[in-house]
């Protein structure tokens, strides 16, 4: 009598579904390593060559990381990505806090309020930068008209090294503090009315409410935010190229706008690498960090 035949079964069925996962994201894991994971291990390489654009690469070592540390422009360059990123990402944050706290409220035109905050957003960087350029102008700029009507002379905003670098934060602020506040805005609106209706009841003021149950509530919100905002401020550029050029004095010369300035103006793909992946770790640090840090204050964290 024949026996009826069964397919052995090789796989468990949680491994069949770790098959199949990987499978679903194969497409996304292909593309990642193809145009991603792979020009980045060639820069990497690019960095340990002396690298011309036009002539041919000499394999060096480590040479372009150890000339970081005796290049003064590169040092420059850091401190000023610091106190750009320290400058623009406190005063982000809190004024996007103060805009979404106002524009919860309903009152007539709010609409037109939140689209003319967001505005800047989508406007682009290129624009923005050339208008506010020309509004910072020295003597017939709007700015420094406006001061003159109520007896104040205004400085070179963008000719003074003392006045560049926060006249470019300041224009960077407005230009992409509604994103934040949206974001900020969205999460004060999942926060429950009964926790501030039971506050009321116990006679909280609006600052105490604001501290003691907005902010926990929206904390998540404002860790994403923190790490989005500092990841654009140290990657500024199109704001340093347009207004300033890195200078004067190279006091506007952020990391990104060096990179930008050795590889395609000195000629020099190597040495750019090696500053590109300094930047690259910096941030790779931060977030690192960040991340583990984020359960001493992230709401909804064990």
């Amino acid at each position: 009598m024949l026996k009826k035949f069964t397919p052995k079964r090789n796989f468990s069925v949680s491994g069949r579904e770790n098959i199949a996962g990987w499978l679903f994201i194969s497409p996304i894991l292909i593309g990642f390593s193809i145009f991603t994971f792979g020009p980045l291990l060639y820069a990497f390489f690019i960095s340990l060559n002396e690298w011309p654009l036009l002539g041919d690469s000499t394999f060096i070592g480590v040479e372009n990381y150890k000339a970081l540390s005796e290049d003064p422009t590169f040092i420059k360059s850091l401190v000023n990505t610091f106190l750009f990123s320290f400058g623009l990402v406190p005063l982000n944050i809190i004024l996007a806090l103060l805009l979404a706290s106002l524009l919860r409220r309903k009152f007539p035109f709010i609409g037109l309020f939140r689209t003319a905050i967001f505005v800047p957003v989508v406007t682009s960087v290129i624009v923005w930068s050339i208008v506010w350029k020309y509004l910072l102008a020295p003597e017939q700029g709007f700015i420094n008209q406006t001061l003159s009507l109520i007896g104040i002379e205004g400085p070179s905003w963008l000719l003074s090294p003392s006045t560049a670098l926060p006249s470019v934060i300041i224009v960077s602020v407005l230009k992409n503090v509604g994103l934040n506040m949206i974001l900020f805005l969205t999460a004060m609106q999942q926060v429950p009315e009964e926790l501030y209706e039971a506050s009321d009841l116990e006679g909280a003021n609006n600052a105490k409410k604001f501290s003691s149950i907005t902010l926990p509530l929206i904390s998540p919100t404002i860790f994403l935010t923190i790490i989005i905002t500092t990841i654009g401020a140290m990657k500024v550029f199109g704001q340093v190229y347009v207004m300033t050029r890195g200078g004067p004095v190279d006091s506007t010369k952020v990391l990104v706008y060096y990179i930008w300035e050795t590889a395609f103006k000195h000629f020099d793909m190597g040495y750019a690498s090696a500053l590109a992946f300094v930047l690259f770790f910096i941030l790779l640090i931060f977030t690192i960090l960040s991340w583990v840090i984020r359960k001493r204050w992230v709401f909804y964290e064990d």
